[in-house]
């Protein structure tokens, strides 16, 4: 089993991700607790490092965890960029008729932040060191920016499904395109932990307007609409310099350009 993970990383991630957190989530669900169901959400973080330790790598990817010293602009980006994604969701909604409701904004910073610093260190946020602090680097050994884009976000969002149902798996699809370009940029994990830790209360409380289908079409749709110019305007390079180390793996150190 050793040989067969260390010559199939990716699969053994990949299959090794959704064993372990489905598992843990079904005990859950049948009375295993909450912290059963936190343990759930490690399930990529256990699977990088089975497979890393499985080809002596398992230090060196730790280590690579640890990357901060980044363009500040990036962690603003991070942080704000949900934010601005919201906005521009609220903008169109309202253009198309729809009244928000401003008083959903009362009491919203207690909130907004206690669900980002619970994602970013007990939540979704802890996923990050598997999905792209591993498995984007592998992928783009081998494949485009963007083919490794898509491939691990349908990963990540089929690991999802069991949480949110069988369409679960857009969304992340879509929102993987934002979290190469990050890493590409950074080579932080780190940068993309808070990326993830910004947009979960984002998209729990930002939005203005009460839930209906509109709603979901325009926020589904402002998604698709970004992760596309972000595409185009990185000329499917989504961050990646064009002259890349033979292993493909993103810059450690700040660069000058946003694109």
């Amino acid at each position: 089993m050793r040989i067969w993970i260390a010559g199939h990383p990716l699969i053994a991630f990949f299959l090794l991700a959704d064993a372990i957190s489905w598992t843990l989530w079904g005990l859950a669900a049948l009375g295993g607790g909450q912290v059963v169901f936190l343990l759930g959400g490690l399930g990529p973080f256990a699977a990088a490092l089975i497979v890393t330790a499985t080809r002596a790598t398992a230090q060196t990817w730790l280590r690579s965890l640890l990357v901060w010293r980044v363009n500040p602009v990036y962690y603003t980006i991070a942080l704000l960029l949900p934010v601005a994604i919201y906005a521009v969701i609220n903008l169109v909604l309202v253009v198309l008729g729809e009244v928000p409701d401003l008083s959903r904004l009362d009491g919203l910073a207690p909130a907004y932040f206690g669900t980002f610093v619970m994602v970013a260190t007990i939540g979704g946020g802890l996923e990050e060191p598997g999905w792209r602090g591993f498995a984007l680097p592998e992928l783009q050994r081998l494949r485009s920016p963007v083919s490794a884009t898509l491939i691990l976000g349908l990963a990540w969002g089929i690991w999802h499904v069991p949480l949110y149902g069988p369409l679960g798996f857009i969304v992340p699809l879509v929102l993987a395109f934002f979290y190469t370009w990050l890493y590409n940029r950074t080579g932080s994990v780190l940068v993309c932990l808070l990326f993830h830790g910004s947009f979960t209360p984002a998209q729990d409380y930002l939005t203005l307007v009460p839930d209906a289908a509109v709603v979901d079409v325009v926020i589904l749709g402002t998604y698709v609409a970004a992760a596309l110019a972000l595409t185009l305007a990185t000329r499917g390079r989504l961050g990646l310099p064009r002259a890349a180390p033979e292993s493909q793996l993103p810059p450690r150190h700040s660069l000058p350009s946003l694109l």
